[in-house]
Protein backbone atom coordinates (compact mmCIF):
# COMPACT_ATOMS: atom_id res chain seq x y z
CA UNK A 1 0.00 0.00 0.00
CA UNK A 2 1.45 3.46 -0.97
CA UNK A 3 2.73 5.03 2.24
CA UNK A 4 0.62 8.02 4.05
CA UNK A 5 3.20 10.56 4.40
CA UNK A 6 4.80 11.74 7.91
CA UNK A 7 5.44 9.47 10.81
CA UNK A 8 5.55 6.72 12.01
CA UNK A 9 4.89 3.70 10.37
CA UNK A 10 3.57 4.82 7.54
CA UNK A 11 1.17 2.53 5.33
CA UNK A 12 2.38 1.52 1.69
CA UNK A 13 1.23 -0.53 -1.77
CA UNK A 14 2.30 0.42 -4.98
CA UNK A 15 4.90 3.68 -3.99
CA UNK A 16 2.76 6.69 -4.76
CA UNK A 17 2.74 8.59 -1.36
CA UNK A 18 -1.11 9.22 -0.16
CA UNK A 19 -0.22 12.38 1.77
CA UNK A 20 -1.07 13.42 5.18
CA UNK A 21 -4.95 12.35 5.50
CA UNK A 22 -5.86 9.35 2.56
CA UNK A 23 -9.66 8.98 2.01
CA UNK A 24 -10.74 5.62 1.15
CA UNK A 25 -14.04 5.35 -0.93
CA UNK A 26 -16.48 2.95 0.44
CA UNK A 27 -18.10 0.67 -2.97
CA UNK A 28 -20.62 -2.16 -1.86
CA UNK A 29 -21.01 -4.64 -4.09
CA UNK A 30 -24.14 -5.62 -2.17
CA UNK A 31 -27.89 -5.47 -2.47
CA UNK A 32 -28.74 -4.82 0.96
CA UNK A 33 -25.98 -2.16 2.25
CA UNK A 34 -27.08 -0.08 5.17
CA UNK A 35 -26.05 3.53 3.58
CA UNK A 36 -26.86 3.12 -0.49
CA UNK A 37 -29.41 0.43 -0.50
CA UNK A 38 -27.92 -1.14 -3.21
CA UNK A 39 -27.21 1.66 -5.63
CA UNK A 40 -23.66 -0.21 -6.12
CA UNK A 41 -24.61 -3.78 -6.61
CA UNK A 42 -24.53 -3.92 -10.38
CA UNK A 43 -21.43 -4.02 -11.77
CA UNK A 44 -21.93 -0.90 -13.92
CA UNK A 45 -22.78 1.24 -11.07
CA UNK A 46 -19.91 -0.10 -8.90
CA UNK A 47 -17.10 0.97 -11.83
CA UNK A 48 -18.74 3.90 -12.21
CA UNK A 49 -18.84 4.56 -8.52
CA UNK A 50 -14.66 4.13 -8.16
CA UNK A 51 -14.40 6.45 -11.58
CA UNK A 52 -16.28 9.19 -9.29
CA UNK A 53 -14.79 8.33 -6.24
CA UNK A 54 -11.36 8.28 -7.57
CA UNK A 55 -12.18 11.89 -9.57
CA UNK A 56 -13.09 13.29 -6.04
CA UNK A 57 -10.26 12.54 -4.54
CA UNK A 58 -9.59 9.41 -2.75
CA UNK A 59 -6.90 7.58 -2.78
CA UNK A 60 -8.08 4.15 -1.61
CA UNK A 61 -11.16 2.59 -2.99
CA UNK A 62 -12.77 -0.25 -0.73
CA UNK A 63 -14.72 -2.53 -2.62
CA UNK A 64 -16.95 -5.04 -0.10
CA UNK A 65 -18.99 -8.33 -1.28
CA UNK A 66 -20.88 -8.91 2.35
CA UNK A 67 -22.97 -6.31 4.49
CA UNK A 68 -21.57 -5.63 7.62
CA UNK A 69 -24.94 -6.51 9.76
CA UNK A 70 -26.84 -9.25 9.93
CA UNK A 71 -29.13 -10.21 6.22
CA UNK A 72 -28.82 -13.15 4.04
CA UNK A 73 -26.37 -15.45 4.07
CA UNK A 74 -23.49 -15.27 1.45
CA UNK A 75 -21.48 -17.52 1.15
CA UNK A 76 -17.73 -17.81 -0.35
CA UNK A 77 -18.44 -18.08 -3.77
CA UNK A 78 -21.26 -15.05 -4.25
CA UNK A 79 -18.85 -12.89 -2.48
CA UNK A 80 -16.35 -14.34 -5.00
CA UNK A 81 -18.92 -13.64 -7.63
CA UNK A 82 -19.03 -10.00 -6.59
CA UNK A 83 -15.89 -8.99 -6.22
CA UNK A 84 -13.83 -10.22 -7.94
CA UNK A 85 -14.58 -8.98 -11.10
CA UNK A 86 -14.90 -5.60 -10.13
CA UNK A 87 -11.12 -5.71 -8.38
CA UNK A 88 -9.89 -6.96 -12.10
CA UNK A 89 -11.69 -3.95 -13.83
CA UNK A 90 -10.74 -1.33 -11.47
CA UNK A 91 -7.19 -2.06 -11.38
CA UNK A 92 -7.13 -1.80 -15.50
CA UNK A 93 -9.03 1.57 -15.71
CA UNK A 94 -6.91 2.74 -12.51
CA UNK A 95 -3.81 1.71 -11.98
CA UNK A 96 -2.03 4.47 -9.82
CA UNK A 97 -5.45 3.78 -7.23
CA UNK A 98 -4.92 1.43 -3.78
CA UNK A 99 -7.60 -1.14 -4.10
CA UNK A 100 -8.55 -2.70 -0.48
CA UNK A 101 -11.06 -5.47 -0.54
CA UNK A 102 -13.10 -5.95 2.95
CA UNK A 103 -12.94 -9.17 4.07
CA UNK A 104 -12.69 -11.52 6.40
CA UNK A 105 -12.01 -14.78 4.49
CA UNK A 106 -8.79 -16.00 3.48
CA UNK A 107 -10.29 -17.31 0.34
CA UNK A 108 -11.80 -14.16 -1.15
CA UNK A 109 -8.17 -12.88 0.15
CA UNK A 110 -6.12 -14.81 -2.25
CA UNK A 111 -8.59 -14.39 -5.29
CA UNK A 112 -8.38 -10.18 -5.04
CA UNK A 113 -4.51 -10.59 -4.04
CA UNK A 114 -4.18 -12.34 -7.35
CA UNK A 115 -7.04 -9.97 -9.34
CA UNK A 116 -4.91 -6.75 -7.93
CA UNK A 117 -5.38 -6.07 -4.57
CA UNK A 118 -3.44 -3.80 -2.84
CA UNK A 119 -4.82 -3.95 1.04
CA UNK A 120 -7.24 -6.27 2.73
CA UNK A 121 -9.50 -4.43 4.88
CA UNK A 122 -10.06 -7.49 7.64
CA UNK A 123 -13.15 -5.34 9.60
CA UNK A 124 -13.81 -8.46 12.20
CA UNK A 125 -10.63 -8.58 13.57
CA UNK A 126 -8.86 -11.54 12.18
CA UNK A 127 -11.76 -14.32 12.77
CA UNK A 128 -10.06 -16.01 10.27
CA UNK A 129 -5.93 -16.20 11.31
CA UNK A 130 -5.48 -17.40 7.58
CA UNK A 131 -6.08 -13.57 5.85
CA UNK A 132 -3.15 -12.70 7.27
CA UNK A 133 -1.18 -15.32 5.94
CA UNK A 134 -2.22 -14.26 2.49
CA UNK A 135 -1.11 -10.61 2.67
CA UNK A 136 2.11 -11.84 4.05
CA UNK A 137 2.40 -14.29 0.80
CA UNK A 138 1.11 -11.55 -1.43
CA UNK A 139 3.41 -8.49 0.22
CA UNK A 140 0.29 -6.75 0.50
CA UNK A 141 -1.70 -4.30 3.17
CA UNK A 142 -3.54 -5.44 6.06
CA UNK A 143 -6.25 -3.71 8.19
CA UNK A 144 -6.06 -4.89 11.68
CA UNK A 145 -9.54 -4.42 13.33
CA UNK A 146 -11.13 -5.07 16.58
CA UNK A 147 -14.45 -6.44 16.79
CA UNK A 148 -14.25 -7.51 20.61
CA UNK A 149 -14.65 -11.57 19.35
CA UNK A 150 -17.89 -10.90 17.47
CA UNK A 151 -18.60 -12.96 14.60
CA UNK A 152 -18.98 -12.19 11.48
CA UNK A 153 -22.32 -10.04 10.59
CA UNK A 154 -23.99 -10.42 14.39
CA UNK A 155 -24.37 -7.67 16.64
CA UNK A 156 -23.55 -6.80 19.92
CA UNK A 157 -25.31 -7.51 23.19
CA UNK A 158 -24.74 -6.11 26.15
CA UNK A 159 -21.13 -6.00 25.55
CA UNK A 160 -18.38 -4.93 28.12
CA UNK A 161 -14.95 -3.63 28.54
CA UNK A 162 -13.00 -2.61 32.09
CA UNK A 163 -11.49 -0.01 29.37
CA UNK A 164 -12.38 -0.59 25.81
CA UNK A 165 -9.50 1.70 24.39
CA UNK A 166 -7.19 -0.94 26.35
CA UNK A 167 -9.21 -4.16 24.98
CA UNK A 168 -8.63 -2.15 21.34
CA UNK A 169 -4.97 -1.06 21.46
CA UNK A 170 -4.16 -5.04 23.07
CA UNK A 171 -5.73 -6.80 20.06
CA UNK A 172 -4.90 -4.49 17.10
CA UNK A 173 -1.58 -4.27 18.12
CA UNK A 174 -0.97 -7.54 18.93
CA UNK A 175 -2.38 -8.55 15.03
CA UNK A 176 -0.46 -6.09 13.73
CA UNK A 177 3.08 -7.80 15.00
CA UNK A 178 1.47 -11.18 13.99
CA UNK A 179 1.19 -9.69 10.50
CA UNK A 180 4.46 -8.08 10.17
CA UNK A 181 5.90 -11.71 11.66
CA UNK A 182 4.47 -13.51 8.90
CA UNK A 183 5.50 -11.03 6.29
CA UNK A 184 3.37 -8.60 5.84
CA UNK A 185 5.21 -5.17 4.89
CA UNK A 186 5.41 -3.36 8.04
CA UNK A 187 4.73 -0.25 6.12
CA UNK A 188 1.48 -1.90 4.73
CA UNK A 189 -0.18 -2.11 8.29
CA UNK A 190 -3.02 -0.21 9.63
CA UNK A 191 -4.95 -0.62 12.71
CA UNK A 192 -8.70 0.13 13.04
CA UNK A 193 -10.84 0.59 16.31
CA UNK A 194 -13.83 -0.39 14.10
CA UNK A 195 -16.05 1.99 15.81
CA UNK A 196 -19.82 0.05 16.43
CA UNK A 197 -18.47 -3.45 15.92
CA UNK A 198 -18.80 -4.86 19.11
CA UNK A 199 -18.92 -2.08 20.61
CA UNK A 200 -22.29 0.30 21.83
CA UNK A 201 -22.56 3.67 21.06
CA UNK A 202 -20.80 4.71 25.02
CA UNK A 203 -17.93 2.37 23.82
CA UNK A 204 -17.28 3.94 19.90
CA UNK A 205 -17.49 7.82 21.91
CA UNK A 206 -14.93 6.66 24.17
CA UNK A 207 -12.71 5.66 21.67
CA UNK A 208 -13.17 8.66 19.22
CA UNK A 209 -12.24 11.02 22.69
CA UNK A 210 -9.26 8.74 23.11
CA UNK A 211 -8.01 8.06 19.61
CA UNK A 212 -4.64 9.96 20.13
CA UNK A 213 -3.45 6.47 22.58
CA UNK A 214 -4.07 4.46 18.89
CA UNK A 215 -2.20 7.14 17.27
CA UNK A 216 0.55 6.88 19.81
CA UNK A 217 1.58 2.91 19.39
CA UNK A 218 2.85 4.07 15.88
CA UNK A 219 0.89 1.86 13.76
CA UNK A 220 -1.07 4.24 11.26
CA UNK A 221 -4.75 4.64 12.26
CA UNK A 222 -7.87 4.22 10.32
CA UNK A 223 -11.21 5.52 11.47
CA UNK A 224 -14.26 3.84 9.60
CA UNK A 225 -17.21 6.10 11.26
CA UNK A 226 -19.07 6.91 7.97
CA UNK A 227 -22.71 7.29 8.72
CA UNK A 228 -22.84 4.90 11.66
CA UNK A 229 -24.98 3.89 14.31
CA UNK A 230 -23.18 5.59 17.22
CA UNK A 231 -22.89 9.12 15.53
CA UNK A 232 -27.13 8.58 14.65
CA UNK A 233 -27.88 7.32 18.28
CA UNK A 234 -26.00 10.38 19.59
CA UNK A 235 -27.71 13.14 17.40
CA UNK A 236 -30.93 11.46 16.92
CA UNK A 237 -30.79 11.37 12.93
CA UNK A 238 -31.90 8.01 10.34
CA UNK A 239 -28.78 7.28 8.58
CA UNK A 240 -29.99 9.47 5.66
CA UNK A 241 -29.04 12.40 8.12
CA UNK A 242 -25.64 11.55 9.50
CA UNK A 243 -23.71 13.38 6.78
CA UNK A 244 -22.85 16.57 8.79
CA UNK A 245 -22.17 14.26 12.22
CA UNK A 246 -19.86 12.18 10.31
CA UNK A 247 -18.14 15.39 9.31
CA UNK A 248 -17.45 16.15 12.68
CA UNK A 249 -15.91 13.10 13.64
CA UNK A 250 -13.83 12.94 10.61
CA UNK A 251 -12.35 16.25 11.91
CA UNK A 252 -11.84 15.38 15.61
CA UNK A 253 -10.35 12.14 14.43
CA UNK A 254 -7.91 13.69 11.74
CA UNK A 255 -7.04 16.32 14.62
CA UNK A 256 -6.22 13.76 17.24
CA UNK A 257 -3.71 12.02 14.38
CA UNK A 258 -5.49 9.11 12.27
CA UNK A 259 -4.47 8.76 8.55
CA UNK A 260 -6.84 7.11 6.75
CA UNK A 261 -10.83 7.86 6.77
CA UNK A 262 -12.92 5.24 5.36
CA UNK A 263 -16.12 7.69 3.88
CA UNK A 264 -19.15 7.37 2.02
CA UNK A 265 -18.68 11.09 0.72
CA UNK A 266 -15.08 11.73 -0.93
CA UNK A 267 -15.58 14.88 -1.61
CA UNK A 268 -17.15 16.51 1.56
CA UNK A 269 -14.39 14.45 3.44
CA UNK A 270 -11.48 15.64 1.15
CA UNK A 271 -12.48 19.26 2.09
CA UNK A 272 -13.10 18.55 6.09
CA UNK A 273 -9.59 17.11 6.35
CA UNK A 274 -8.17 19.55 3.71
CA UNK A 275 -9.93 22.32 6.31
CA UNK A 276 -7.92 20.14 8.87
CA UNK A 277 -4.75 20.06 7.20
CA UNK A 278 -5.09 23.95 6.95
CA UNK A 279 -5.61 24.52 10.68
CA UNK A 280 -2.93 21.65 12.49
CA UNK A 281 0.60 21.72 13.47
CA UNK A 282 2.44 19.63 10.96
CA UNK A 283 3.33 15.95 12.42
CA UNK A 284 6.35 15.80 14.13
CA UNK A 285 9.52 14.41 11.72
CA UNK A 286 10.13 11.05 13.04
Amino acid sequence: MPPVSGPPGTPAPNGRPLGRFAIMAVVNRTPDSFFDRGATFGFDAALAAVDRAVAEGADIVDIGGVKAGPGDEVDVTEELRRVVDVVTAVRERHPQVVISVDTWRAEVGQAVAEAGADLLNDTWGGVDPALAEVAAAHRIGLVCAHAGGLRPRTRPHRVGYDDVVADVIAHVTAEAERAVALGVPPEGVLIDPAHDFGKNTRHSLEITRRLGELVATGWPVLVAVSNKDFIGETLGQPVERRGVGTTAVLGVSAWLGARVFRVHDVAGARHALDAVAALAPEPAAP
